[in-house]
């Protein structure tokens, strides 16, 4: 599966180590919390068994008070000794049995029992639910009932009490009091034992809920880890069953994330690096080279623009070979001290935009930062590819050290690639002298309509217009082609070629053939090189088949008008006329400059095309250092 950068750059990244510490943190909290509330309930079962003890010491006092009071009036107690001895003791044990009975129901009363009842440090807090909360208000006011009735039995003289109307009172009033007692704890009870079917649902609860989170971790988990292995796994797999370049699903977490983006990005550049290789053994022209590297190289920097400089056999400067991207559009052949530096020192530089030209060169398309790669198997002064970025400090340490690993195989590819484009240049040369040397009136003309078709493609390509179209690439290839736009002229009779008078009508047709006789012979040249991988004649095919044709139609041999003529052939075609203007023939002399310029002026919108000769008037600074260098007057 491939995923593009964007859906990476819009996942949510969680660390392993937060999954894992999240997830345990969650099962301790969960776990400390049930074992705490487990504790608390457990605690208060105690206190639950407290108040029932509590509840079962009131009843057992109320029962005693019923039971002494039958004993007193009983005739088997009065045997055991004297009446006063029996009364008082009778009077002290009920007194007791009252105010215990009386702090006992009183504390549950207040909902808070004291330290000395309980046998805690502290007194116990008690809580009520509603059913015994209603009984025991009825118990209370049922104590209150009778403790007052047993006040008013004992009399108002405390040294004399009424001790067997006290009797008679307990005894008579006690079941009352039992019942109550009895009925109360009985609420207590069952409110316990509510108490207890509530923490067995709530344990119930916890344990299942343990549970659920258990599953959730381990779901979590899963995704977080064991997948990620799996399709890490997977991808490994493929990688290394030869499916160069595949990429592995991003994982979302931090961890499994940087291992997938590194082993995705040693994916990818292995498939570039044997991507590279694939291309040396396609021998490719400079052009598609460069942007086959540029493709190579974004994977995985911030690439800009790239150009190859090479240094000029005269030295002292570095000539622009190959150029690509808008940033590096304009870059000019440069001078600086740290190209010399990186081709010496075989090493790579990586430079901001300081001082020197080739800072200037980085200041006028926005480069923020390039890296200088040696290129030493290119030239004999060696070569530079200049890697630019508009970002400031665009590339790291093991960027650096990549590209520079890199540089290698790029260096084997650029040097095979310039030397296939030698070859070609060579036998473009010789095609071009063949045609020459049948021609009596060429002398320098070859040499000097292809520099002047150079400058006014290099003016062009300076324009907006022309900018994706007009590159370096582009003015080496018109400079190296334009020779042959009259390469047709091989196949054309000696006694047409050679004839020193006019032509006639059958003449003026055969001779009009050899745009189509040199654009057969460029495209039987093409179709054995594309069958080799490779376009080399295409710009070739198109000067020589068209530079004849005009602007408004009227041209030969396929009566092309407008921008249907090819761009090549429309600059050939005002180099080419200039130069015939300006050169001395055997049928005239040579015409000034400014009546040649005259003349062209003057066919501009029928012959020429206007921008192409508004780029010559802009050059002639330069055509006319050529023209006076190499005329032929």
């Amino acid at each position: 599966m491939r995923i593009s950068a964007t859906e990476k750059r819009g996942r949510r990244v969680t660390s392993v180590r937060g999954w894992l510490g999240g997830s345990l943190a969650i099962l301790c909290t969960f776990l400390a919390g049930a074992a705490g509330f487990i504790l608390y309930e457990l605690d208060l079962r105690k206190h639950d068994y407290q108040i029932l003890n509590l509840a079962g010491q009131m009843r057992v006092i109320a029962a005693s008070l019923e039971q002494q009071a039958n004993d007193v009036l009983s005739r088997g107690v009065l045997q055991g000794g004297s009446l006063d001895q029996n009364f008082g003791l009778f009077e002290r044990a009920t007194a007791e049995r009252v105010d215990l009975y009386e702090r006992i129901v009183i504390g549950f009363a207040n909902r808070e029992l004291p330290a000395d009842l309980t046998g805690r440090e502290e007194a116990l807090t008690c809580n009520w639910d509603r059913p015994s909360t209603s009984q025991l208000d009825a118990t209370v006011a049922q104590w209150r009932r009778y403790r007052t009735g047993l006040e008013a039995a004992r009399g108002g003289d405390p040294l004399r009490p009424r001790t067997l109307a006290m009797a008679g009172y307990l005894l008579n009033n006690g079941p009352a009091l039992v019942a109550s007692t009895e009925d109360l704890a009985k609420a207590f009870q069952a409110m316990m034992e509510g108490k207890l079917r509530l923490v067995r649902l709530l344990i119930v609860g916890m344990l299942a809920g343990g549970a659920l989170v258990t599953g959730v971790i381990l779901i979590l988990l899963s995704r977080a880890i064991l997948r990620p292995l799996d399709r890490a796994v997977a991808g490994f797999t493929r990688v290394a069953a030869g499916d160069l370049g595949f990429q592995v699903e991003e994982a979302n977490t931090a961890e499994f994330g940087r291992m997938t983006r590194a082993f995705n990005d040693l994916s990818l550049r292995l498939h570039g690096m044997f991507g590279l290789i694939e291309h040396i053994g396609r021998g490719c022209d400079l052009r598609e080279t460069m942007d086959f590297i540029v493709h190579a190289f974004r994977r995985f920097v911030a690439v800009d623009g790239l150009v190859l400089l090479v240094a000029a056999p005269e030295g002292g400067r570095f000539k622009v070979e190959s150029r690509h991207g808008e940033a590096v559009a304009h870059w000019p052949d440069l001078a600086d001290p740290l190209l010399d530096q990186t081709v010496r020192d075989r090493q790579p530089l990586i430079t901001g935009a300081t001082a020197g030209p080739l800072a200037e060169a980085m200041r006028g398309g926005g480069v923020k930062t390039v890296l200088l790669l040696p290129m030493g198997s290119i030239r004999d002064g060696g070569a530079v590819l200049a890697v630019a970025s508009m970002l400031d400090d665009a590339y790291t340490p093991e960027q650096r050290q990549f590209l520079g690993n890199m540089a290698t195989q790029v260096d084997a590819v650029l040097s095979r690639t310039l030397a296939m484009d030698a070859l070609v240049v060579a036998a473009v040369q010789g095609l071009a002298k063949l045609a020459e040397s049948r021609d009596p009136e060429t002398g320098d003309h070859l040499v000097r309509m292809s520099l002047y078709s150079a400058f006014i493609a290099e003016d062009l390509g300076r324009r907006a217009a022309y900018r994706d179209i007009i590159d370096p690439g582009y003015v080496r290839a018109l400079h190296r082609f334009a020779p042959m736009h009259d390469i047709g002229k091989v196949g054309i009779a000696d006694r047409v070629l050679l004839k020193p008078g006019r032509l006639d009508d059958e003449e003026r047709r055969e001779m009009n053939k050899h745009p189509l006789i040199g654009a057969e012979v460029l495209r039987l040249c093409e179709q054995r090189m594309n069958e080799l991988g490779r376009s080399v004649f295409q710009i070739g095919i198109e000067i020589a088949e068209s530079h004849h044709e005009k602007w408004d139609g009227s041209g030969y041999p396929n009566g092309l008008a407008g921008d249907a003529i090819p761009l090549s052939a429309r600059i050939v075609a005002v180099a080419d006329v200039f130069d015939a203007l300006t050169s001395k023939r055997p049928y005239k002399d040579a015409f000034s400059v400014e009546k040649a310029l005259d003349i062209i002026h003057m066919d501009v919108g029928t012959h020429f095309d206007a921008e192409v000769v508004e780029a010559l008037d802009r050059v002639m600074p330069r055509v006319l250092d050529v023209y006076d260098r190499l005329k032929h007057v």
